[in-house]
């Protein structure tokens, strides 16, 4: 075993952004959708509707979940009905007051309509790496009696990104694809309550704003009214669920910014051409076993281990097969580590 310090121009550091459909199987459109009675009838159920891609327990897997929050905890059973205005939805829409605002005497804000409720679709974390991929979005919703509608993100639309404790932050409008349908209303946003929503592709979430969602067919709302009454049965996500799949359609991204740490190990004409291996040498006299090693040696390198200056190995690469070398040959292996 051989062993030789790098130097600095050895190494090289790369980034590279990986997009994949952000669905089960990279798939980039979500066409079906299905809950799981046990889930929704849990506990959990009170706060949120998991949803999934298959019915069949040996398949299924979560794709998002849907919550609604309402800052006055309107539209769910109070914890305690002695104390007003606690109950799962306060609690969600608490919950994201700290995840998005960082404040939790801020308000949401869509365009320039202030609400105070909203649903949030939340993709599960094992469904992107990264982040989402803004640009990349149609999320499609039906509602009863009036036609169907997609909305998506305004990021090409942007010339600076806003962000908050949340990361980057988008309007969702009217449109497909990330092109804004202008011919609903200018900057594809509800006549009188701003924007539909915002998307968060940092944290893989999309807040829709109620008050957009409930305009008339000219806003490109679709009628999707929130109940105030409580409710044990969680009926407001339950509502937004029968939009979802009545729609049919949820098309998204994810993005993956993957870091590569090149490393390259250079074997020179005059290095590695002699073997340490005990094989070669006499245990007796400590003399080399064969001449042809001394006057013409040749070995072969199969493997490049990566030492840190405590000589602890980091690192080990393997080539495909051995590399022959002796002095009239010179080596480049290139290491790449991803992290």
């Amino acid at each position: 075993m051989s062993f030789k310090r790098l130097d600095p121009e050895d190494f090289l550091v790369s980034a590279d952004s990986i997009t994949a459909g952000a669905w089960t199987n990279n798939a980039s459109t979500l066409a079906t959708y299905h809950k799981n009675s046990s889930q929704a009838a849990s506990d959990s159920g009170r706060y949120y509707v998991s949803v999934y891609n298959s019915d069949a327990a040996a398949t299924q897997e979560v794709q998002f979940n849907i919550a609604y929050g309402e800052s006055n905890g309107l539209g769910s059973l109070p914890y305690d009905g002695n104390i007003a205005g606690k109950s799962p939805t306060s609690t969600v829409y608490g919950q994201f007051q700290n995840i998005v605002l960082g404040d939790e005497n801020s308000d949401f804000i869509f365009g320039e309509y202030t609400s105070s409720r909203f649903y949030a679709l939340t993709l599960d974390r094992a469904r992107f790496k990264g982040s989402l991929f803004p640009g990349t979005m149609t999320l499609t919703l039906s509602g009863s009696g009036v036609s169907t509608r997609t909305f998506t993100d305004n990021s090409k639309e942007v010339t600076s990104t806003v962000f908050n404790e949340a990361g980057r932050v988008f309007q969702l409008v009217s449109g497909s694809a990330g092109t804004v349908n202008t011919s609903v209303n200018t900057n594809g946003y509800s006549a009188n309550s701003g924007s539909y929503g915002l998307f968060l592709p940092d944290i893989g979430t999309i807040l829709l704003n109620p008050y957009a969602l409930d305009g008339t067919a000219d806003d490109g709302g679709i009628a999707l009214a929130t109940s105030d009454a409580v409710d044990t049965k969680a009926i407001n996500t339950d509502k937004m669920f029968l939009a979802v799949s009545g729609g049919a359609s949820f098309t998204i991204n994810s993005q993956e910014n993957l870091t590569s740490d090149f490393v390259f190990v250079r074997a020179r004409n005059s290095e590695y051409n002699y073997s340490a291996n005990p094989s070669f040498i006499s245990s007796s006299t400590g003399a080399v076993l064969y001449n042809d090693f001394i006057n013409a040696p040749q070995t072969f390198i199969t493997t490049v281990g990566l030492y840190n200056d405590e000589n602890e190995l980091l690192a080990t690469a393997k080539l495909s097969k051995p590399l022959k070398k002796d002095f009239t040959k010179e080596t480049l292996v290139r290491v790449k580590l991803d992290f």
